[in-house]
C-alpha cells in the first residue's frame, strides 16, 4: 500500500487544521492507520491511530480532546482533525500504517511498516 498525505499548513495558536491521507494499492481496511509527527529536535511520536475498521482509536496524551482521527474504508482515507492547536504541535506529520497493533504497542513507531511522505504543520504563537 502507498500513502499520500496532504493538508498541512500554517495556523495561529488556537486554530484548526485537517490532515488527510489516501491509501492506494491495497484496501485501507487491511491496516491500522494513523498519524505520527516529528518535531524539531525530537523523536518521532505516534499521535493517533485507528483500527482496521475505524471503530477503535488511540491518542497520545498530548493531543487527547483536541485531535480526532477518522477513517473511511470506502474511500481508503483517514483524516486527522486538529483543533485548539498549540505551538508545540508544530512538526512534520506522517501518515503511517501497520498490519497489526495492540494496546501495548500502538504508540511504538517501529511497529508501523508503511509510511507516507510528511506534511508540515506550523502553529504560530
Amino acid at each position: 500500500v502507498q500513502l499520500q498525505a496532504c493538508g498541512g499548513g500554517l495556523v495561529q495558536a488556537g486554530g484548526s487544521l485537517r490532515l488527510s491521507c489516501a491509501a492506494s494499492g491495497r484496501p485501507s481496511s487491511m491496516y491500522y492507520m494513523g498519524w505520527c509527527r516529528r518535531a524539531p529536535g525530537k523523536e518521532r511520536e505516534v499521535v493517533a491511530v485507528t483500527s482496521r475498521s475505524g471503530g477503535r482509536s488511540f491518542y497520545a496524551d498530548s493531543v487527547k480532546g483536541r485531535f480526532t482521527i477518522s477513517k473511511d474504508n470506502a474511500k481508503n482515507t483517514i483524516d486527522l482533525q486538529m483543533n485548539s492547536l498549540k505551538p508545540e504541535d508544530t512538526a512534520v506529520y506522517f501518515c503511517a500504517a501497520a498490519r497489526e497493533l495492540y494496546e501495548n504497542n500502538w504508540d511504538l513507531t517501529d511497529r508501523y511498516d508503511i509510511w507516507g511522505q510528511g506534511t508540515q504543520v506550523t502553529v504560530s504563537s
